[in-house]
């Protein structure tokens, strides 16, 4: 069964240390993606797409400075992909191993998953959840703008820390005419 992201329901979001005091969050407002599961509803795939452009940390200078070729270079590289390959349940959840794409580097990188059960919706639609952490090193793709600060830190951290919370809908089959 493919289950689709509910975008309006959904959130895609990171955080880097900034100054090596504090955190600073952004989200990617536009994304997409799906998860497959077998016939007992065990997930065995995900793909997950992330439009870079829709990029907001809740500053506009900010957003335009990470669209730029300092960052993500959005213009060259408009979107970040996701595509496990490989799906394995756990205590607790699920650890998913994949390649995640961006600025044109792929690279494994793996995502510890907490599901929550399927409901059906007031239409009908049956719908599951799911809470995905993983944290990345900026640099192996190629992000490596910063700034040395007096005391010696970096303006901004090189781990990158991600947490997707999404709502999926399942695909409903074709009827046969």
């Amino acid at each position: 069964m493919r289950w689709n992201i509910d975008a309006a329901h959904s959130a895609v979001e990171f955080g880097v240390k900034h100054l090596g005091i504090s955190t600073t969050k952004g989200r990617f407002q536009k994304f997409s993606g799906a998860v497959e599961g077998d016939t007992t509803g065990t997930p065995v795939g995900l793909d997950v797409t992330i439009h870079v452009a829709s990029i907001d940390t809740n500053s506009p200078d900010r957003d335009a400075h990470l669209r730029s070729a300092d960052f993500f270079e959005v213009e060259k590289y408009p979107t970040i992909t996701y595509r496990s390959t490989s799906v394995r349940p756990v205590t607790n959840g699920y650890e998913v191993l994949g390649d995640l794409t961006m600025r044109g580097v792929s690279k494994p990188v793996p995502f510890h998953i907490e599901a929550e059960p399927a409901v059906t919706d007031p239409w009908g639609n049956e719908r599951i959840a799911g809470h995905a952490v993983g944290k990345i090193s900026r640099k192996e793709w190629g992000l490596t703008w910063n700034k040395i600060l007096e005391a010696g830190g970096l303006m901004v951290s090189d781990e990158v820390k991600f947490t997707l919370d999404v709502e999926l809908v399942a695909e409903r089959a074709a009827v046969a005419a």
